[in-house]
């Protein structure tokens, strides 16, 4: 077979390229997933949708996805459950406090609508929030979630629709280099002759980096999530916390998704679960939202963050292997920022460079011998 891209991955991001790539044209696509659609980080996340940052490469991807969220019925023809209900962020700790401050004051710079909110604020608008300890928070009001598994399908069917073909169960094996240009790639099916390889792999990014001698700084770490049965709607806004380590929305269904990080977690792929978090979560938040506490967990699940050394994306193309891109090191928040990322990858390889939002930033690059700005809004 012969194509003239091939996308590693159909999660979110890779479905997003994949999507922008045919609108602007481009119908000589082939997307592989080692698995099915939606199986890996993006099917297992909160689907939060956040545009509240500490680094303003993160603000302007997901300002610009945000954008694209909005018009994604329209562009697809799906209702994925969008909803701007605001995002709550919770700060327990008068360090982090100050920097919240700073934070909103660089993000009203960039043009986002963000405010600072006192405990009483918080009471006052969100009642059924306990405030005791909280310092300060922040809230945006264009911030929301969607259903991750809708938003993902959508992207897919359409980029489907307008000439890309997907390739279920089909691993790659190896990538085909000849003098420094890609060739092709070895799958499980067989050999795919092509001019451009775009990792979008997740988890896995590391592993694909090295089929072309690529050493990509990102490492998976297990996070957990559980889901309560539903009660009638009654939170808007996603609420999340990096001092007190959480975050919670309300599905359209009606039931509250939940999770945390751990710090002692080891890199690698684990998706078992553990009664350790499920006791945590259950003690923390049901002290945090009292209404929890006679609500029943119907099941937890895991999934991964694929961390990159300053927890921002790392988007570029290779140096070394000429039609060799990537797409990786979400850190967690791969959902949230693939409208624009792909958007950015598609425009790269159509027009030669990225038009609508700048990566230049984000190549594998800027970690070679130089202090790198970390991201620090991660729970």
């Amino acid at each position: 077979m012969k194509t003239k891209v091939v996308i590693i991955g159909a999660g979110m991001v890779g479905a997003s390229i994949a999507f922008h790539l045919t609108r602007l044209g481009e119908k000589d696509v082939f997307i592989l997933e080692k698995s099915y659609v939606s199986s890996g980080s993006t099917g297992r996340c909160a689907g939060g949708i956040r545009q509240q940052w500490s680094t303003r490469n993160n603000v302007r991807l997901a300002m610009r996805s945000v954008e694209w969220f909005k018009r994604m019925k329209e562009d697809t023809g799906m209702d994925v459950e969008y909803k701007q209900g605001g995002y709550l962020i919770l700060s327990f700790d008068e360090e982090e406090a100050e920097e919240f401050a700073e934070n909103v004051k660089m993000q009203k710079e960039e043009g986002l609508e963000v405010e600072v909110l006192t405990p009483k604020q918080v009471k006052r608008r969100f009642p059924y929030v306990n405030v005791e300890g909280v310092k300060l928070a922040t809230f945006c009001p264009t911030d929301g979630h969607a259903n991750p598994h809708l938003a993902n399908f959508a992207y897919i069917r359409r980029s489907v629709e307008n000439g890309a073909r997907l390739f279920t169960k089909t691993e790659v094996k190896e990538i085909d280099v000849s003098n420094g240009t890609v060739k092709g790639v070895w799958t499980n099916a067989g050999y795919i002759e092509c001019e451009v390889v775009i990792n979008a792999a997740g988890p896995w990014s590391k592993d694909i980096g090295e089929m072309v001698g690529i050493d990509l700084p990102t490492e998976s770490y297990r996070h957990q999530i559980l889901v309560t049965e539903p009660l009638e709607n009654m939170m808007d806004p996603m609420i999340i916390s990096f001092s007190g380590n959480f975050y919670i929305r309300q599905t359209r269904h009606g039931s509250f998704l939940m999770g945390q990080g751990d710090k002692d977690e080891r890199p690698g792929i684990n998706r078992k679960v553990t009664a350790k978090f499920l006791l945590e979560m259950v003690n923390k938040m049901s002290r945090r939202f009292p209404f929890l506490r006679n609500l029943r967990v119907i099941r937890q699940w895991s999934g991964e963050y694929n961390m990159s050394p300053d927890a921002q994306p790392i988007v570029g193309l290779s140096e070394n292997v000429l039609g060799y891109f990537y797409a990786v090191g979400f850190s967690g928040h791969g959902f949230m920022v693939a409208p624009a990322v792909g958007e950015a990858i598609a425009e790269w390889i159509v027009f030669g460079k990225p038009k609508s939002v700048d990566v230049s930033q984000l190549s594998l690059e800027r970690f070679k011998g130089k202090e790198f700005l970390k991201e620090r809004s991660v729970v």
